[in-house]
């Protein structure tokens, strides 16, 4: 029996989610509206209510060939003469369901770690409901929220042990999420056969709606998704392309929205503005829909943070992912505080970041690493070696599939594929305060024009700022850091003229090297 997963609806038939709302009804629309398979998950209720509401809901799911399973009674399955169940590690176990109903039923059994994926798998299951990946109110017994990231490991595995396999993803998936989370568990050597919700149809004021419009996101890439394979770059592509891209800039003066800290503000916006861009600084994400719309790219910085912040910034990040308009993460001092190493948690379950910028300390924070504390914003004294640098940053751009830049003596940035180390810079970027923000601000701006190759935006931005450096660290004029800044903003705005008129001879001073 062919079984499409893409859309699995549970149900819940507790006031806080269901309302006053009629839960056949609620099925009957959402089944209209486009949900490839339901289960009915009733934990109140008698048995003979499971029953009776399990056979109402078949005479809506049958017609319309959606299967219907029933959450861990196996007694009201059978009874009902539904298409099969599905049971959680608490609940019966797999051989005795399927001893029960037989061979041809469906059942799916729930995986919250690889020992019990494999484990059901080997024993027989018919899908694996992936999860908790979010945490969500629909169920307290949660063991554990894995992520995005545990699920993209689980499914790493089966690909080797059990290909054939189906699987969904469940817990706290919605509208806003469900394509984020199908993007980048792609990124696994075995993809999601689909999503499993709760609260984004039962809860819905119009589940037909509701359903159909899942059913439409599961089925189309996200708005930020690339469509290019990646590209090999040369030193000489890099040369030959790089200033192109700069010009490219100067020409479209898109806007690079900052969402900063209080101190670098004034900093960030004149880099925006010697680089091309049109920078705006605001934390008001109230603005986010209107700004997101411009066609520009958006800074997140973690330098200031409070709860109220936090807010702010998920809601602007939905904004601009939403439009697919290009998203960098400055995780500033991620690992110092547990305030702050749970704020990147919350960023990152709540969206997508085409580019993550970081010290070493911010970088190991962002892939969950633990076990070590950073001191302040700055990443002091290098714990990792380069090349142990090198293997955790193209980790983690393959496990968010997106590009991840460690910045240090040596910058190493990768977008899981090509992995490329930089060399420029200058000692004064580390005796000011902003320079990191405003790479940051920099490469969102190239992120801007350069959507397609956002390692190719990120590697532009690098190298005209650090080389920009340089060339301001040699004038005559430059005594220290207080004299220093000035230059360097110059330099930023010279490099711009100078690819706007066709010479790109600045970028001869790139010091790269693919890994």
């Amino acid at each position: 029996m062919h079984v499409d997963y893409s859309v699995y609806l549970v149900t819940d038939n507790t006031p806080a989610i269901l309302g006053d709302k009629d839960i056949i009804e609620v099925v009957r629309a959402a089944v209209e509206g486009g949900v490839t398979i339901v289960q009915l998950r009733d934990k109140t209720s008698d048995t003979a209510e499971q029953i009776r509401i399990a056979k109402a809901l078949h005479a809506v799911t049958k017609p319309a060939g959606v299967p219907l399973l029933i959450n861990d009674r196996v007694d009201v399955a059978l009874a009902a003469g539904v298409e099969g169940v599905h049971i959680g590690q608490d609940d019966i176990d797999l051989a005795s369901a399927r001893r029960l109903l037989g061979k041809d039923a469906i059942i799916g059994v729930t995986a919250n770690s690889l020992q019990e994926a494999e484990i059901a798998a080997k024993g027989g299951a018919d899908y694996l409901g992936v999860g908790t990946v979010f945490a969500t109110p629909t169920k307290e017994n949660t063991k554990s929220i894995i992520g995005t990231s545990g699920v993209q490991y689980i499914l790493t595995s089966l690909a080797q042990s059990a290909p054939e396999i189906k699987t969904v993803c469940i817990g706290g998936i919605n509208a806003k999420n469900c394509q984020r989370v199908l993007y980048q568990t792609a990124a696994a050597q075995k993809s999601l056969d689909g999503v499993a919700v709760v609260s984004a149809i039962m809860a819905a004021k119009d589940p037909k709606k509701a359903a159909s419009d899942l059913r439409e996101l599961v089925a189309t890439p996200p708005p930020f998704a690339t469509s290019i394979s990646a590209p090999a770059l040369s030193h000489e592509d890099i040369v030959r392309i790089i200033p192109e891209l700069v010009k490219r800039l100067a020409g479209k003066k898109p806007l690079c929205h900052n969402m900063t800290n209080l101190v670098v503000q004034n900093f960030a916006a004149n880099v925006a503005l010697a680089v091309g861009a049109s920078p705006i600084m605001s934390n008001n994400s109230m603005e986010a829909d209107d700004l997101a719309s411009f066609g520009g790219s958006l800074v997140i910085n973690m330098g200031t943070t409070t709860p109220e912040m936090r807010i702010n910034h998920l809601n602007t990040i939905a904004a601009y992912n939403s439009v697919g308009g290009p998203v960098l993460l400055d995780p500033v001092g991620a690992g110092a505080t547990q305030q702050r190493r749970e704020g990147v948690a919350a960023l990152m379950r709540g969206g997508y970041f085409d580019v993550i910028k970081g010290n070493e300390g911010e970088i190991r924070t962002v892939s969950g690493a633990t076990g070590f504390k950073q001191h302040g914003v700055d990443s002091g004294a290098s714990t990792l070696t380069l090349d142990d640098r090198v293997q955790l940053v193209k980790s983690v751009a393959a496990k968010e599939r997106n590009v991840i830049l460690m910045t240090g003596e040596t910058d190493v940035v990768s977008d899981g594929e090509r992995t490329f180390k930089i060399s420029n810079g200058h000692a004064y970027l580390g005796e000011i305060t902003g320079s990191g923000c405003t790479l940051g601000t920099t490469i969102a701006s190239f992120l801007a024009v350069e959507r397609e190759d956002k390692l190719l935006a990120a590697v532009t931005g690098i190298l005209m700022y650090e080389i920009a450096a340089e060339r301001a660290a040699k004038r005559e004029s430059v005594r220290g850091p207080g004299t220093f800044v000035p230059a360097f903003i110059d330099e930023l705005y010279a490099i711009r003229q100078e690819s706007a008129a066709g010479n790109g001879d600045w970028v001869k001073a790139a010091k790269i090297e693919s890994v």
